[in-house]
């Protein structure tokens, strides 16, 4: 990324930032509600430098750090007498949006909706601070339509959003297998179909798609349907790690209130090593909190397999960022980006340093 040009996306992310008012009815993120009942009866002790700190984080399995940390009160544990204000995201723009408002100062988030939301903003509103999951990301397909790889060509495959890290992801296979598609319209060699999560399972019952490039516990449900997984992204990463959810927070807020956003990363931390040390239990928390957040928890068929594809850990993996962002590059979808600045590791490797674990790297991007 050393020979970057300006600072400018094109108008194809211009679309992407629109997109949650058509796909989500919760627009630009919604509160549950009884999120701030709940964080005002846990907030005890000592307040930080804040009385309270906004984090956002959708209700994904992929987001799991958050669902497991706010549910067992761990994030809480570290935060004292400061409030937590929960607020739930269905889509990466939204999210951004609600940070650069200032609705929020910290969130779970993927890679591409943060290295968008970094470059909109002039490299000026936002840091990624930590890494929270890897992995947990499938070609699901129609088995009696799609047997191989190679018939992946002239089908219907979905994906959840114009421009998404999972969109990004299957325009680069594609062209790697040397097929064509436009990357906005996603005519081509392959038909690439842009379908909320919520109901590409419907799609892919109905028949309308022949299968999805999508995150857990999407890919699961699809599995459950009579879906067969072809490809797990992992095995196109070295080592098989690649990053599919970071935490960013607010530079405003990173500035101001360091202490706070300290105690978020250790909350962080010890949430990773519990669901490491307590999978089961863990797993159990997160589908506890899934339910409250939608109202049904998932089934032993989704969860199950969802949750083993998924790895929690610290390390941002800022080397996967870089590589996704020239993804985005080859496909069309982004200009050649400077992401230096993008992250700020220093409060991570401090906590990581108390915590006796060993320090994570930017891959060249952090701040200076």
């Amino acid at each position: 990324m050393s020979a970057a040009r300006p600072l400018t996306t094109l108008r194809t992310f211009a679309v992407i930032a629109a997109l949650p008012l058509l796909l989500t009815a919760c627009g630009y993120g919604a509160e549950s509600a009884d999120d701030g009942k709940q964080a005002e009866v846990a907030a005890e002790g000592k307040k930080l430098s804040v009385d309270e700190v906004k984090i956002g984080y959708f209700p994904n399995l992929t987001h799991a750090t958050a669902l497991v940390g706010l549910q067992e009160g761990l994030f809480q544990k570290e935060l004292g007498g400061t409030t937590i204000k929960p607020s739930t995201f269905n889509a990466g723009p939204s999210e951004i949006e609600a940070l650069n408002s200032g609705s929020i100062d910290i969130g779970w988030i993927g890679p591409s909706p943060a290295i968008n939301g970094y470059l909109k903003s002039g490299g000026k509103n936002l840091r990624i601070v930590s890494g929270s999951a890897s992995g947990g990301v499938k070609l699901v397909v129609n088995p009696e339509k799609v047997k191989s790889l190679k018939d992946v060509k002239g089908k219907k495959i979905a994906t959840p959003q114009l421009g998404n890290t999972q969109d990004v992801a299957l325009l680069n296979w594609i062209a790697e297998q040397g097929w064509k598609v436009d990357a906005e319209s996603g005519q081509g060699d392959v038909s690439v179909v842009r379908t909320d999560n919520k109901i590409t399972p419907d799609a892919y019952k109905s028949g309308s798609i022949d299968g999805a490039w999508v995150p857990e516990p999407t890919a699961s449900k699809l599995v459950a349907e009579g879906g067969k997984v072809l490809l797990d992204e992992a095995d196109l990463w070295p080592d098989k790690k690649f990053v599919i959810t970071n935490i960013i927070v607010r530079q405003e807020f990173l500035e101001e209130h360091p202490d706070v956003v300290e105690a978020v990363l250790r909350g962080s931390v010890k949430t990773n090593e519990w669901i490491d040390t307590h999978p089961d239990k863990a797993k159990a928390s997160a589908n506890q909190a899934l339910e409250k957040l939608s109202g049904k928890a998932l089934p032993p068929e989704v969860i199950d397999p969802a949750w083993k594809s998924i790895t929690f850990l610290d390390d941002p993996l800022a080397a996967t960022l870089d590589t996704e962002a020239e993804h985005a590059v080859q496909a069309g979808l982004l200009e050649q980006p400077d992401l230096k600045g993008i992250y700020d590791l220093t409060p991570l490797n401090k906590v990581l340093g108390a915590e006796g674990k060993g320090e994570v790297d930017d891959a060249g991007l952090g701040v200076e």
